[in-house]
């Protein structure tokens, strides 16, 4: 099955290369799945509960140079996790029908219950998906940086394939993938373009990687989210349970230096209407800065020294240490 929006096939992703397949992948008619045992069953009953966040009001206290300084906010998210993003209002009235980004692969090292991740995440009321990089033990039961998906309807809320509300399509790539490598600084950078568009023809959720049809979610597995999302957000995330200091985030360097060389990155980012068109972020003024205290974002404007792309979101930290 594809998207009534694809309509050629696209070659397979270099940076996230096939699981050990050959160059034409899975027979046609079958897709790879990565193999679930008992033991991540069980890991995944120890996850965190999503992340959730509570706006604040004050005004913010560092980070001047934000594109729109009077809607920067500081932000109280759910005890245990930190952000860094960039994100739309959630407005009932709004209706983006998808959204992109091309991420810097970061291996931030997480032990425990520490999870550390960037994401691409659309939302419409109680309903949730979302898709990016994660380094989470828990949740795959080692140190590697992972692609992923998360949905959540407010009931039900799983990772990639642990339950049965994403349909899969690619021959060579699949969901809880581990990159074969990761940016350093001062060293090679590897990146990924991520998806997530609204089929207007059949109504169902697309994820595309480097312009790679991965799959889709249907729209019969939501209440309320046949058509468009109300709010997006791109950037950085970090969790650790109470008591535990936090991982590092993205590069685990303050993007103070804004530079894409050593600064975890979101870039060209942008933004879809109802229509499927881009929508003009400088422009359109619906972009809103929100951090915790000690972590760091940047939407890049024009005559910023130092980025090499427009929309570019500079995000992450060391952590507590």
């Amino acid at each position: 099955m594809k998207p009534s929006l694809f309509t050629e096939e696209s070659i397979p992703s270099a940076t996230l290369q096939s699981m050990g397949l050959s160059d034409e992948g899975c027979p046609v008619g079958t897709v790879p799945i990565r193999r679930y045992t008992k033991e991540d069953v069980i890991r995944q009953k120890l996850l965190p509960p999503p992340e959730d966040t509570v706006h604040v009001v004050d005004p913010p206290l560092t980070n001047r140079d934000n594109f729109n300084d009077s809607k920067a906010r500081r932000i109280k998210p759910l005890k245990g996790y930190k952000l860094a993003i960039v994100s739309t209002d959630d407005n009932p009235n709004n209706k983006f029908g998808g959204a992109s980004m091309i991420a810097a692969i970061y291996n931030p090292r997480s032990t425990g219950q520490q999870h550390s991740a960037c994401r691409l995440k659309l939302i419409k009321g109680k309903n949730i998906i979302q898709t990016g990089w994660r380094v989470d033990p828990t949740l795959y039961g080692d140190n590697r940086t992972r692609v992923f998906i998360h949905f959540d309807d407010g009931t039900n809320s799983c990772f990639d394939l642990l339950c049965p509300s994403f349909v899969i399509v690619s021959q060579n790539i699949t969901l809880g993938q581990a990159f074969p490598h990761t940016s350093t600084i001062h060293g090679k950078l590897y990146d990924m373009a991520f998806q997530i568009k609204w089929d207007q023809e059949k109504g169902n959720w697309w994820l595309f990687l480097d312009n790679v049809a991965i799959g889709f979610w249907p729209k019969e597995v939501f209440d309320d989210f046949g058509n468009f999302a109300t709010k997006v957000e791109w950037g950085g995330v970090v969790y650790s349970p109470a008591g535990v200091l936090e991982p590092p985030m993205g590069s685990g360097l303050y993007p103070l230096m804004r530079s894409t060389t050593v600064n975890a990155y979101c870039r060209v980012i942008t933004l879809l209407n109802d229509k499927g068109q881009n929508i003009d972020l400088l422009g359109s003024k619906l972009l809103t800065f929100s951090t915790t205290p000690m972590l760091y974002t940047v939407i890049d404007v024009p005559n910023y020294p130092g980025l090499d792309y427009n929309h570019t979101i500079l995000y992450g930290g060391p952590g507590e240490i």
